[in-house]
């Protein structure tokens, strides 16, 4: 009996999907697949498994090192994984023993930049049978399980902000090395400042069309490419998808993207806010709303003038009352919070808006519109789309279940008195480790984990010496 069949790990869709994929492969045409899980970064790991094994690691999983887990950004281990316990107090993850990454055959795609590849995205599992308890992509099925039985569903559509730059230098030679290795040299693509310009995306139009045809490819609900405000700067954004789907998009999305441009000559980033001249804040817009289990949206309120139904401001209101904590998990980088500027189109405190884009939630639509729903603009591209969702839907809920009220909108969110923003991922950490719904909701042991995550980059990044001290301090003194 294999793994995924002792431990009952498949629904029937996904044995039914297997079979299937299992004929496909063994037809020919595919020599490797990919078997990749979202680390706790939302960051692609995993092996290429050739076809001759594919069929065992379908069934039986594919081991990798439970290090992985322990890994900031800069794939350095944070946690002393050959210590009693690998650090986390569990015998699992001892001495970086092995884990099981299983495939949900459900997500198999031919990857077309790499002929002859597919890839599966996996999550990850102790030999014994049990999930590692950091798996991203769990969290947010359970959080979707939890709304599931409130009498919900969620649905997520994704705007994607990112810079595309011609590769210069790759920064591949020996000194270029290290944890993590010195950033390539760009060019920019086009100048900036010329936002939804024609002849603006005619420059792109290249490298957009590149993207465009081998994301179609991969199925990704592709809905419009738009130049941005800043150089080098394009946003794609995808139509909604339901439950973990877009989700699930996302963290594609995002390899693909990358892994083509660079076949090409070019340096996609998701980086927020580039250290180049002139280059602006990239953000990440989610918009979200609950649906019955008809399918109808949850959000549409019945009363004119209305902006949302009585359960769709509760859920509003859920996301103001836990917006400090949530900001570790929607920006989850030091990088990220450079964005939140007044004035800049990012949001900066915690209020929310009918149809204004300088606040932190946007709500659009009204009575009889099916696409009501609400727009976090709080996001950066960088983040877990799996903890992001599961923030949301946990922040939601408690605005649900307590009946919040979010009081009156803000028509001058600049301006406004609500509170401000996280200033720096240190501040969004000691908030979230501070919250108890997003404690519950993730759960105490995952929140304490990314926390020190976290906590070690600041670390380290703390005992850099950056260009502004240097600038500031060394003529002067």
């Amino acid at each position: 009996m294999s793994f995924v069949e002792r431990h009952g790990l498949w629904s029937e869709a996904q044995r039914a999907a297997a079979r299937e994929l299992l004929e496909r492969v063994a037809r020919g045409g595919v020599e490797v697949v990919r078997f990749s899980f979202a680390d706790q970064h939302g960051v692609l790991r995993g092996k290429a498994v050739t076809a001759a094994e594919f069929a065992k690691a379908l069934a039986d999983g594919v081991t990798v090192t439970t290090s992985l887990f322990a890994k900031d950004t800069s794939h350095r281990s944070v946690f002393p994984v050959f210590t009693p316990g690998g650090g986390f107090g569990m015998d699992e993850m001892q001495g970086a023993a092995d884990a099981l990454i299983v495939a949900d055959p459900t997500t198999f795609r031919l990857l077309p930049w790499s002929p002859g590849s597919g890839w599966l995205l996996c999550e990850p599992y102790f030999p014994d049978g049990k999930p590692v308890p950091f798996g991203t992509r769990r969290l947010c099925r359970l959080a979707l399980e939890r709304l599931a039985a409130k009498g919900f569903g969620y649905l997520a559509g994704l705007e994607i902000e990112f810079h595309v730059f011609r590769l210069v230098d790759a920064r591949t030679r020996p000194e270029h090395a290290g944890q993590p290795g010195e950033p390539p040299e760009v060019a920019i693509l086009t100048h900036g400042y010329q936002y939804l310009t024609e002849h603006c995306y005619d420059r792109l139009d290249p490298v957009a069309d590149l993207l465009r045809r081998d994301l179609a490819a991969l199925d990704l609900p592709l809905r419009s490419i738009e130049v941005e405000f800043g150089p080098s700067q394009i946003e794609f954004t995808l139509s909604a998808l339901p439950g973990m789907g877009s989700a699930d998009a996302m963290v594609l999305f995002r390899s693909a993207v990358k892994q083509i441009c660079r076949r090409h000559g070019y340096h996609a980033t998701f980086m927020c806010r580039p250290r180049l001249p002139n280059v602006m804040s990239s953000g990440w817009h989610l918009h979200q709303s609950l649906t019955h289990t008809d399918g109808t949206n949850a959000f549409i309120p019945a009363e004119a003038g209305a902006p949302l139904s009585a359960t769709g401001r509760h859920f509003l209101a859920g996301l103001l009352a836990h917006a400090r904590g949530a900001a570790a998990l929607s920006t989850p980088t030091i990088n990220g919070y450079r964005r939140y500027r007044p004035y800049s189109l990012a949001p900066d405190r915690i209020v929310w808006g009918r149809e204004n884009r300088g606040a932190m939630l946007r709500v659009i639509g009204g009575p009889g519109d099916p696409g009501t729903r609400i727009e976090n603009r709080v996001g950066e591209p960088a983040a877990n789309p799996y903890l992001y969702f599961a923030s949301q839907i946990a922040c939601g809920l408690d605005g649900i279940e307590r009946r919040l009220d979010p009081g009156a909108p803000d028509d001058a969110p600049y301006e406004s008195k609500g509170p401000l923003l996280p200033r720096t991922l240190a501040e969004a950490l000691a908030a979230l480790r501070e919250d108890p719904v997003l404690r519950e909701g993730l759960g105490a042991g995952f929140v304490d984990y990314f926390c020190r995550l976290k906590e070690a980059e600041i670390a380290r990044f703390n005992l850099e010496v950056s260009e502004w001290e240097h600038r500031e301090y060394f003529d002067l003194f």
